[in-house]
């Protein structure tokens, strides 16, 4: 038996309504969702970290989520497992007829073009007859900068873009004053309608530089937790709490780490 058989068998046995596991009984499509969601995320937190040993531990989890969904699909007389990995195969094969047929790409820009077409293509056929749209199949899960950028990308491919990001950054301002008009009344929809609308437009500004928003944000929010620790080891050495002190001696520290940090760069 090969593991992934061995696999497919112990989910098998989980799944059994006498002898399998209470919990794994009780779940649905609905219930695990969240938890291929989180599992993939830890996937994304071992590459992060580089740390190889734990990304193969991730990726087996992340395997046993899909393996998971099959069993539930076999179960309801949906699809196999089997008819997952079919159609993954046929997808990859028939979007790279550049490696699997006759077909010439000159690079990788060039096949990214391809295979977006294939996937418009795909988006068509299951669009039964009716015109298909320019924003069909973005999943609404998706975190929201990554959706943004999807949304945006797509209708660029149709001419809806600026084509320069200086236009784009004169957006964010035109924005970032609305969010200063609206904080004013102090509107709590509408402040979060302008800010949401200043948000999609750094994510735009993001996109055109050729920057990954969501990767920007996290070494962002990363690099802020490591200057904040040091502001909390400068403290203690005092035998003092952020809370105890003044903001502008927390801000004195922060730049301390600030100047710290740069030095070590």
């Amino acid at each position: 038996m090969s593991h992934i058989d061995e696999l497919l068998a112990i989910m098998a046995r989980l799944r059994d309504p006498q002898e399998g596991c209470p919990w794994d009984r009780a779940q649905n499509f609905d219930t695990i969702a969240p938890h291929t969601l989180e599992e993939a995320y830890e996937v994304a937190d071992a590459i992060a970290r580089k740390d190889m040993a734990d990304l193969k531990d991730e990726l087996g989890d992340l395997l046993f989520q899909v393996v998971f969904h099959a069993r539930l699909a076999e179960e309801q007389g949906q699809f196999q497992f089997a008819d997952v990995v079919a159609a993954i195969v046929d997808k990859l094969t028939r979007r790279h007829p550049h490696v699997f047929g006759e077909a010439q790409v000159a690079s990788a820009e060039a096949q990214a073009e391809a295979w977006e077409s294939y996937k418009a293509e795909e988006r068509a056929a299951k669009a039964q007859g009716r015109p298909p749209g320019v924003l069909d199949h973005i999943p609404t899960t998706l975190p929201a900068m990554t959706r943004a950028v999807k949304v945006q990308r797509r209708v660029a491919r149709v001419g809806f873009d600026w084509n320069d990001p200086l236009k784009v950054l004169e957006k964010i301002a035109e924005e970032s004053e609305e969010v200063r008009a609206e904080l004013a009344e102090r509107h709590p929809e509408r402040l979060r309608h302008e800010i949401g609308d200043l948000l999609f437009a750094c994510v735009n500004l993001a996109r055109h530089v050729d920057v990954d928003p969501e990767t920007a944000l996290r070494e962002t929010s990363l690099r802020f937790e490591r200057r904040f620790r040091r502001i909390e080891a400068l403290l203690a050495e005092r035998q003092l709490h952020p809370q105890r002190v003044s903001l502008e001696e927390l801000e004195t520290l922060w730049r301390q780490a600030k100047r710290e940090e740069k030095k070590r760069e």
